[in-house]
Parts: structure tokens; sequence; C-alpha cells
């Protein structure tokens, strides 16, 4: 594909209007070393260096489209506790709007925490409790939508299962985008693709797909089931199915399939690279991209991000060099990892 073609469309993300509604979070990370095995148990002892918080889940989309230029609107719910207020406070501080992002009382604010010691993930945690959206939440979150989807170019959904994304919300999301003409770009989870029927594009992970069309992916003929199988049952515009170390295959209404080979030199971590997918495809497609433009776009994007460690946020400029240069493989020091950490 026209380097110089793909390279047109990352300045015009500006112009870009997303509204993400989804799954909010925080990722937190501890960083250390381990030099010694517990003697109570057969684990690593890790020694903690530095300790961080991140926008993570639905956060970690809308702030990978702010970094790239994009304007975002949010619809969300967070839990009246402190990780909820502290992703609202870096949400203002970014000076994004958060009138969309609701308080429940009864709430918890999901918090992913993982221990990284040496570059790789010792452990994760989850605290968490997965509640439905509150009816005065959907009808808020809905509203919002309603008020401002002609301003807008796309609406992106990130389902992470925490219970925003449901029957209802989806119902009202997807005739809203119909109506209106607007792209709808879905980053799934599996136990909801039926909700995601008439989506312009989805991007599950193989392993989603393989479940969601009840054939697991062992072959290329399995793949081209999958992907045909999902296309037809959900009646998308398309499916990019990433795929890992395999890179990425569009498959599209019109019968068009495309391998899109990993753009990655470095895999340190996997963790928010979907979320950066779904993120570059949306402004992409929001600009003017063809599907398959936008899916090369988010292919190099996911080749920058997993080759740093945790939740990585890319820029503009980020992408333009991977494009224009191709993606350089990163000399990652053995010292103190905190200090990637933002």
């Amino acid at each position: 594909m026209d380097k110089k073609n793909l390279l047109a469309y990352i300045p015009k993300f500006k112009n870009a209007r997303v509204m993400v509604i989804g799954d909010l979070m925080i990722d937190e990370y501890i960083w250390g070393r381990v030099s010694r095995i517990s003697p109570e148990a057969p684990v690593p002892v890790v020694s903690v260096t530095s300790e961080d918080l991140r926008l993570g889940g639905a956060g970690n989309v809308i702030n990978n489209i702010h970094a790239l230029g994009g304007q975002v609107w949010i619809g969300a719910v967070v839990g009246n506790d402190e990780m909820g207020r502290r992703i609202i406070h870096d949400l203002r501080k970014m000076g994004l709007e958060t009138k969309g992002v609701l308080v429940e009382t009864e709430r918890v604010t999901t918090v992913k925490t993982r221990i990284i010691a040496h570059h790789q993930q010792v452990v994760r945690y989850d605290r968490e409790v997965v509640w439905p959206l509150k009816e005065e939440s959907l009808k808020q979150i809905l509203s919002l939508l309603e008020a401002n989807i002609q301003d807008l170019d796309a609406v992106l959904i990130s389902d992470y299962g925490k219970g925003v994304i449901c029957e209802t919300l989806m119902e009202k999301v997807l005739s809203l985008t119909r109506r209106a003409g607007k792209i709808l770009a879905v980053d799934p989870k599996v136990k909801n693709f039926p909700l995601f029927r008439q989506a312009t594009i989805i991007t599950p992970n193989h392993h989603e797909a393989a479940e969601a069309a009840g054939r697991w992916i062992h072959t290329e003929e399995d793949l081209l089931a999958v992907g045909k199988t999902l296309l037809q049952r959900l009646e998308a515009n398309a499916i990019l199915v990433t795929r890992g170390e395999k890179g990425m295959t569009l498959f599209q209404k019109n019968g068009e399939v495309t391998h899109i080979p990993t753009m990655a030199k470095d895999v340190f971590d996997v963790t928010g690279a979907g979320d950066t997918v779904i993120s570059v495809l949306a402004l992409a497609l929001a600009v003017g991209a063809s599907p398959k433009e936008g899916a090369t776009l988010s292919n190099y994007a996911a080749g920058v991000v997993v080759g740093e460690v945790g939740t990585a946020i890319l820029k503009a400029s980020d992408l333009e060099d991977a494009v224009r240069n191709g993606i350089r493989s990163k000399k990652h020091k053995e010292s103190s990892p905190g200090a990637e950490g933002p």
C-alpha cells in the first residue's frame, strides 16, 4: 500500500470527532526487580522500585484518540471511589469534557494491577465487581449521544464486559448511527457479539473470533471460515481479526479478504494493543480512509505499542515515523523498569 496515501490521513486525525462508549478502568503498574525466590513458596520476591496508575480499558482508547489529535466525547460510568475520582481527574487534566462520565454509588471502579519485573509481567490481579448499567446512566449516555450524533464522525464501542455495553444501549446506538450515517467501530467481548449486528467494523482477536464462530483456528482455511461466518452472522461491513504475531486479516462485505503481516519487531507486552488498533482504525475511517487503509495504519500502530512495557500511548508523530521508516527494534535496559512508566 502506498505509504504517501497512508501518511496523508494522520494529520487529518485532528478533524475526527469520535464518541467512545465503554468500560473505564485503571491500569496499575508496580515495577521492580527479582533477585531471589521466596522461602515461603516457589514464587519470585519482587523488590518494588516504583508504581504508577494509567487509564485503562475505554480510558486507554480515549487517551490514544486524544494523543493522536482526535476530538473525543465520552459515555461511561465509574464508581464513587478513589479510582473513579482519579479517572475523572485524569480526563479533565487532558482537557476533556466529563459530563458523560457518570458516577454510580454502588459500582466499584475496575482496577487491574500488574507487577512487572525486568520487563516481564510476574502476576496480574483484578479488583472489580461487574454491575449492569443503571437505567438512569443508560438514559444519560444515550441522551448525550443523540444530542451530538450529527457532530460526530464515528462512535466507538470499547467493550470490556464490565456492564456498560448491554442490549438496550446497543439497540439505540445502532439505530442512531445507522439513521445518521455514522461509522460504528466495535472492540467486542464474545458474550456481546450478537449485540453488534450491522456495525461498520468489528475487531475481535483470533481467540474471540474463533469462540464466537464456534470453530478453532488452526489453519488458514479455519481462519477464512471464521471470518466469513462472523461477517454473515453479524451483517457487518467488515471484520478485522487481530492475530498477534501473525498480523491481521480483514474480511469485507464485498468478499475481499486481506492478510496484513505484523509490523512488530519486538513484543514486550500486548497490553492495550487492541485499544490502539480500534483507536487508529476509528480515526482513519472517520477521516475517509478505506477499511484496508485503516487496518494497515492500525497494524503499524499495534507494532509500535507491543514493543513497550505496559499500557502505551501512541502519538501522531510515532505513527508517522513507523509508516515512513518502519518499526525499529528497541533495546530495553535491564535496570529499573520504573523509569519507563509515565
